[in-house]
């Protein structure tokens, strides 16, 4: 029986905050062989290399990402330091090399500006087109969004009546909305916060824990900050905060076709009163902030910025053109169309509402 030929491979993974590290592997027979793992990293001994590529050769070539971080790790001698990159690093760029994990630059990216859309059309329109990315029939999307009325968003394993006060959102015409990501609630107006959600396959974090990603998918969100004078970190898992209090939240969606929402909101100026009127945040909810007063956990980017929340979003839009290369987009007329009828069979029904009373 032939064997099969030889297929040369590159992948290449800069570990954020690290190094990088660097994986040429042939492919015979479905597994891999003539591997070679290089890069600007340190480690001693120079043998620990050898292990290194040891622990690769003849592996099954559909090996997981979990697989071969394993084997990576039982093969390491002991006394093996690895600075400036990780078994997991080596894995990712390994399965780089496959073509089973991407980096941004492998993708097209599109931005959506901010566009008016009923509540209930925005979390619609965020199942849509995970699953046109998930399914390869849209290019990788960041959408901004633009809200219509005040709106409390809740996450998908809350309780409805333990999160929002029924007085509150009738005094207030509120509308209540449940998306398919998971976290905590969102109190929004027209022009009081930043919401944004990026549209992903799954490839892009291959390898990266859930706690990881989030900041992964959010550098060019930092960066932006940054320009504005504003430096910012996550605070683990999901919370993006600074030296003066907490700007934001960030949640994320994994569908079972490959697509990933990631979305985020940053206040920019939101009335805290109406808030507490409209949302049940309990002692338990503050327990682990430090601060009594619900006020200061959120702190505006107005305030630290001075700056109209419009200038905020071309500023961050711009950085994520310039750093991926991204061109405008919009929404096609069937993706319009299929969040329309989400929101008829799903989003807007009291079904999946009160699917957690």
């Amino acid at each position: 029986m032939e064997q099969e030929a030889a297929a040369q491979r590159h992948g290449e993974y800069k570990v954020p905050g690290g190094k990088l590290v660097v994986a040429d592997v042939d492919v015979v027979d479905g597994r891999f062989t003539n591997v070679s793992v290089n890069g600007d990293f340190f480690l001693e001994p120079d043998e620990a290399l050898d292990d290194i590529n040891a622990a690769i050769q003849g592996l099954p070539a559909e090996a997981s990402h979990s697989e071969l971080t394993g084997s990576i790790r039982n093969r390491l001698r002991p006394d093996a330091q690895m600075l400036g990159f990780s078994p997991e690093s080596v894995a990712t760029a390994v399965r780089r090399a496959l073509g089973k994990a991407s980096a941004w630059t492998d993708h097209r990216w599109e931005i959506i500006g901010p566009t008016p859309l009923s509540t209930a059309m925005h979390v619609a329109m965020d199942e849509v087109l995970t699953r046109e990315v998930g399914e390869g029939r849209r290019s990788p999307t960041l959408r901004f969004w633009e809200w219509e009325s005040p709106s409390v968003v809740i996450g998908s394993f809350q309780s409805v009546r333990n999160e929002v006060d029924d007085d509150g959102v009738l005094r207030h015409g509120v509308s209540v909305v449940r998306r398919i990501s998971g976290g905590g609630a969102m109190f929004m107006e027209h022009g009081n916060a930043i919401t944004y959600s990026l549209y992903v396959p799954q490839s892009l974090v291959d390898g990266l824990s859930f706690a990881d990603s989030y900041p992964f998918l959010d550098e060019w969100v930092m960066e932006g900050l940054k320009k504005l004078g504003i430096t910012a970190w996550y605070q683990p898992l999901n919370d993006i905060a600074t030296d003066l209090g907490k700007i934001g939240g960030a949640a994320q969606k994994r569908l079972s076709n490959g697509g990933l929402l990631h979305h985020v909101t940053m206040s920019y100026d939101i009335d805290a009163d109406k808030m507490l009127q409209v949302l049940r945040i309990g002692r338990e909810k503050l327990s682990d902030k430090g601060i009594k007063s619900a006020k200061k956990r959120v702190d505006p980017l107005r305030r630290q910025t001075g700056l109209s929340r419009e200038e905020i979003i071309r500023v961050l839009s711009d950085t994520f053109r310039e750093r991926y290369g991204a061109v405008d987009g919009t929404f096609s007329s069937e993706e319009l169309s299929a969040a329309e009828a989400l929101v008829g069979s799903k989003f807007g029904t009291p079904e999946w509402l009160y699917r957690v009373p």
